[in-house]
């Protein structure tokens, strides 16, 4: 891989880091835990990982309320131990991008409790959107929009004389209150943070909420104010994807691109963009704007070769065309997991899911461009459906009572070995419980166990992944389609590498001769079996 642009390719992998490996017995994964992990990635052959928050912060939503942007929450260790980790990558040859979380903060965050103590109009009040409200004394809020989590996105404060007094605005929790970033001061403290982790070694960041940060200027009532709530996304466009965000990522890339003439290698931004369409995504990942930006459409596609196709040629006429690369993800830490996912609505066990989301798997890696990979998806790991309520810690949850779209079941610490909990998961046979508890029939997923099963999703992926990294065909280029039956979908990759998923249940003909290179599931020559996927070499 190019050095220098090795982030148009890459494979990375997201670490959740309380639910890695904890390496101190408290239940809750850490850093000194992704450290430790170091030698099993390497293993499986991405090129990076990205770690979800670590900073400072009360949990309130598993640290995207951060408290304190330059430093370690001491659950999850300290500098030490992150510089300890940096350079335990940088010697494998593992980049290591961080989470940054610049749309909103925590509720402890000092800047927001000084707001708190001061007085309406004052300057650390406008470091946030705190506004009057609407009707007899003030008692509704300033406008009727919604928060993504449930309920109205104003939270009243009771002014330092103990009167009720302004409402401040938080998209998703009242814990998160949103920063305001037509304030000066809000940028420039950004900067501080990103140069404080670029100059410890971090080789770039995700960024949460990519689409955020500025609202628009008069916060005007929404035409649909339970949208974001209704889908669980940036939809108010009243609240996302205004037109100022553009120079924020502009000037972001240029303190990227000052570290990268230092020593010649690129730091990256890549952002969480929800958008509608893939045009608008584009706009992101112009040449100066962020390097490459998530893309959704091929997670929310519908299990269909034809929705397939149609997202994939989008990407690939609106967001290579900037000169970017595809973005692509199947999972993340937010989503119902592929095995999951895929296997709705057949019962419960029947092994669909899983033979779909290892097709998924090797269509992933052969599209052109970058692919992200979660955590457990490479273990093939099913969703935990059944957590009870008094376990479950989704604000979502909180909020709004519902169980619909909650995210603690994709996040249950990882399965590593034995044959009950903790699964290797914590240390020590006095160890605490992990944070969330692992069900029975993790065992069949434990990382040993899937090492020892050359038929293991964690095979596949490293098969694939080594193949990606070996083959010129794969990684970086274009795509050209080939003519398939109903319920197939096949392309080309530089002239000779045949990818094809049969997305029906019926077995088609093979669009390529001769043995598959590598297969999803059992896939006789000539023969291309019902939810599976394959590659070949044309001719060979």
């Amino acid at each position: 891989m190019d050095t220098h642009r090795w982030w148009r390719d890459a494979v990375i992998y997201q670490v959740y880091v309380r639910s890695f490996l904890d390496s101190t017995g408290d239940g809750i994964g850490d850093l000194a835990g992704v450290r430790a992990g170091l030698p099993y990635l390497k293993k499986l052959g991405v090129d990076g990982i990205w770690l979800s928050p670590f900073y400072p912060s009360p949990q309130h939503d598993h640290g995207y309320d951060v408290a304190d942007y330059r430093d370690v929450d001491p659950v999850f260790g300290d500098l030490t131990e992150f510089d300890l980790l940096v350079g335990a990558a940088r010697r494998l040859g593992v980049k290591v991008l961080l989470d940054i979380v610049p749309n909103h903060c925590s509720s402890e965050h000092p800047w927001f409790r000084e707001a708190l103590a001061a007085q309406p109009g004052s300057p650390q009040r406008a470091r946030f959107h705190f506004a009057d409200g609407r009707g007899p004394g003030g008692a509704e809020p300033p406008n009727n929009w919604h928060a993504m989590f449930g309920g109205p996105a104003w939270t009243r404060v009771t002014e330092p004389d103990g009167r009720p007094g302004q409402w401040y605005l938080h998209m998703f929790t009242p814990e998160q209150p949103d920063w305001n970033w037509r304030n000066p001061e809000v940028a420039a403290d950004f900067d501080r943070t990103l140069r404080f982790w670029l100059d410890r070694g971090a080789d770039g960041f995700r960024i949460d909420v990519a689409a955020g940060l500025f609202k628009h200027p008069e916060l005007p009532d929404s035409p649909d104010p339970e949208a974001d709530a209704r889908t669980r996304d940036s939809v108010n466009p009243l609240a996302w994807n205004q037109p100022e965000v553009h120079e924020v990522w502009r000037h972001w890339r240029e303190v990227c691109e000052e570290y990268t003439r230092r020593d010649g290698q690129e730091r990256l931004l890549v952002g969480e963009v929800s958008v509608p369409t893939a045009r608008e995504h584009a706009r992101y990942v112009r040449p100066d704007e962020l390097h490459q930006a998530f893309f959704f459409d091929l997670l929310g596609a519908p299990w269909n070769a034809d929705a397939f196709r149609k997202v994939i040629s989008e990407a690939m006429q609106d967001i290579a065309g900037t000169g970017s690369t595809v973005t692509w993800v199947l999972n993340n830490h937010d989503q119902v997991r592929t095995v999951t996912r895929y296997g709705e609505p057949a019962p419960q066990g029947s092994g669909l899911g899983a033979a779909r989301a290892r097709a998924a798997a090797l269509l992933m890696l052969a599209l052109p461009g970058a692919a992200y990979v979660y955590q457990g998806e490479e273990l093939g790991l099913p969703e935990v459906v059944d957590l009870p309520d008094d376990v479950l810690t989704d604000p979502i949850f909180r909020r709004t009572g519902s169980r619909a779209r909650i995210r603690d079941g994709c996040r249950v610490p990882l399965p590593w070995s034995g044959q009950a909990s903790p699964f290797g998961f914590t240390s020590g046979a006095e160890g605490a419980a992990p944070w969330l508890p692992q069900p029975e029939w993790f065992a069949e997923h434990a990382t040993d166990r899937a090492l020892a099963d050359t038929r293991s999703f964690w095979h596949l992926y490293r098969d694939g992944l080594q193949l990606r990294a070996s083959l010129p065909q794969l990684g970086e280029g274009a795509l050209s389609w080939l003519e398939t039956p109903p319920d197939v979908l096949a392309f080309v990759r530089a002239d000779d590498l045949v990818c094809a998923v049969n997305f029906g249940t019926a077995p088609v003909p093979a669009p390529a001769s001769g043995t598959p290179l590598l297969a999803s599931g059992p896939c006789p020559p000539g023969v291309l079996p019902g939810s599976t996927a394959a590659w070949w070499i044309s001719g060979s």
